[in-house]
């Protein structure tokens, strides 16, 4: 009698112990379920983060870029292309670029290469050399001739500040003392008075180089005393 009596409590020691084990080991596992689960959260929001603030610069940059029908005939590579214009000053950056010799031919004549050079923050329209032939051969002889007019003419194509294509469409003030009207949005902009009659487009523009920005037309603009 007494040994079963022994065997009872035995038992019955035994499966309250099991009980008690199984609890606790319930308890840890639900206790390292949930402390796992903020690492989880917490990693799923840096990754969102993370691609977040990666895409954001790249929109960005996207802006940057030159835009236009007229920039295939850039260079790709070297100093005459858009990443190589970037670190020289603009008279000497468009002398890198066949598009623009004849801007430059016109520039020198001008005595302006200095000036543009050392100018900081300036925007330049610059018409590319099919705009100087679509003038009449006698005509802008004429004018590479005339130092004043040309000097006139040159000086009106220049703005001062830097303008982005979101600040471009509208009358500026030139750093020959008189006003351009920049007509359009987006990537279309027109100005109507050239020396031609026919409205100047922007071929390539938010071009950049070390001092100023440049939007590459199709024809010369002509100032209103010229």
């Amino acid at each position: 009698m007494k040994n079963t009596l022994t065997r009872g409590l035995l038992l019955a020691s035994a499966s309250t112990l099991a009980v008690t084990l199984s609890a606790c080991g319930s308890e840890d596992t639900s206790a390292a379920s949930d402390s796992s689960a903020p690492d989880s959260s917490s990693s799923s929001a840096s990754e969102s983060s993370g691609s977040m603030d990666s895409s954001s610069p790249m929109a960005e940059a996207a802006g940057d870029e030159p835009f236009g029908s007229g920039c295939t005939a850039v260079p790709g590579d070297g100093e005459g292309s858009f990443s190589g214009m970037t670190d020289d000053p603009v008279a000497t950056a468009a002398s890198n670029n066949p598009v623009l010799s004849t801007l430059v031919q016109a520039v020198t004549a001008a005595n302006l290469v200095d000036t543009l050079n050392t100018t900081d923050d300036i925007t330049v329209i610059a018409p590319a050399n099919p705009a100087f032939e679509a003038i009449p051969a006698d005509q802008l002889q004429a004018v590479l001739a005339d130092q004043a007019t040309l000097t006139q003419i040159l000086t009106h194509h220049v703005i001062p500040g830097r303008l982005s294509p979101d600040q471009l469409a509208g009358t500026h003030t030139t750093v020959a003392g008189d006003e351009v009207t920049i007509e359009g949005s987006g990537e279309a902009f027109t100005v109507a008075q050239t020396v031609t009659g026919t409205p100047a487009s922007v071929i390539c523009g938010n071009v950049q180089t070390a001092n100023a920005t440049v939007y590459i037309v199709d024809q010369v603009l002509a100032p209103a005393a010229a």
